[in-house]
């Protein structure tokens, strides 16, 4: 992993070290940027600290795959010089028409170059393999987005779940900001050093929160917590199906399966109906157990949630 992290620096360096043409000559003001959910608002404020103001699209709580931005959001984009773009299904919905609102501003897609893991289905799949994936380009504007979480083609996009793919995002913000910002170049590169370290120690202790044998599958209802499973060698069982609630064939299968394996816990996300979850629980002799992966405070909440899952599988 610390070779890893030292690459990402690298590159970051070699942007910088290779001349950056444009940027704000000693601006007064924060650098405006947007973001699509509030985790990225955590990233990019690490990186810019007090250089950046950072618009969230998707509000806390809010759903993302129906949200609509309200009218003091589209101000706040108008004015914004960078969107930060996750490749979530938000964006496929709204992406072009936030960029037809303010043609100057830059696109950037910092998912570009994450191989993704394929959503979860009602099925084991091989978690031993653990593509982390690499970036090879700063993650810039020609990255075509996936086809929706829903349909699953582009793979799950809860990269940010993930602290290994979250190193890859930050280089993209880290490389985004200096270019857009040069005179702050010092601050954007101590502060995402920082930034990168910090990814590593939570990556490190999560490794030791799940190290050894033992169950290592958990249920969810909605499949946000792929990406974080690949990372840290478990497997998610999702309750929904394609965005759908489950039939009465598909739950009684699922209840099987949990009776099956032991499983005592559904985790559902604020966002989210639990209906379906909390009818496995009870089927189960279980209980429901919130898990929001869109919470703000990003690194506390992997440690929270991390814990909770690993209550789960005792």
């Amino acid at each position: 992993m610390r070779s890893g992290v030292c690459i990402g620096v690298a590159a970051v360096l070699a942007v910088v070290l290779g001349g950056v043409a444009s940027g704000r000559a000693h601006a007064a003001e924060p650098l405006p940027v947007s973001v699509s959910i509030a985790p990225q608002k955590y990233f990019v404020e690490k990186i810019g600290g007090g250089l950046v103001k950072v618009a969230v699209m998707v509000e806390p709580g809010a759903n993302p795959h129906v949200y609509e931005p309200k009218p003091q959001q589209m101000v706040d984009l108008a004015k914004s010089k960078i969107y930060f773009a996750i490749g979530d299904e938000f964006e496929d919905a709204w992406l072009g028409k936030l960029s037809a609102s303010n043609p100057g501003m830059r696109i950037v897609r910092t998912d570009a170059g994450i191989i993704k893991p394929p959503m979860g289905a009602h099925h084991h799949h091989d978690e031993e393999e653990h593509e982390e994936g690499h970036a090879h380009h700063d993650g810039d504007d020609h990255h075509p987005g996936h086809e929706g979480e829903h349909h699953h083609e582009g793979g799950d996009p809860h990269i940010w779940l993930s602290p290994p793919m979250v190193m890859m995002q930050a280089r993209s913000m880290a490389s985004a900001l200096i270019d857009a910002d040069p005179v702050n170049i010092t601050a954007y590169q101590e502060n995402y050093k920082k930034f990168i370290d910090e990814i590593a120690a939570l990556d490190m202790e999560l490794k030791g929160t799940f190290q050894g044998g033992g169950q290592r599958e958990f249920m969810v209802f909605h499949p946000s917590w792929g990406c974080f499973a690949q990372a840290y060698g478990l497997t998610q069982t999702p309750v929904e199906v394609e965005g759908k609630e489950p039939k009465a064939a598909e739950l009684k299968e699922l209840i099987d399966h949990a009776k099956e394996h032991g499983v005592k816990v559904v985790f559902v996300q604020p966002q989210f109906s639990e209906k379906s979850a909390r009818m496995i629980a009870d089927s189960i002799g279980g209980q429901v157990v919130a898990a929001d992966p869109l919470s703000a405070d990003w690194a506390a909440n992997l440690r929270e949630v991390g814990a909770k899952f690993k209550e789960a599988l005792k």
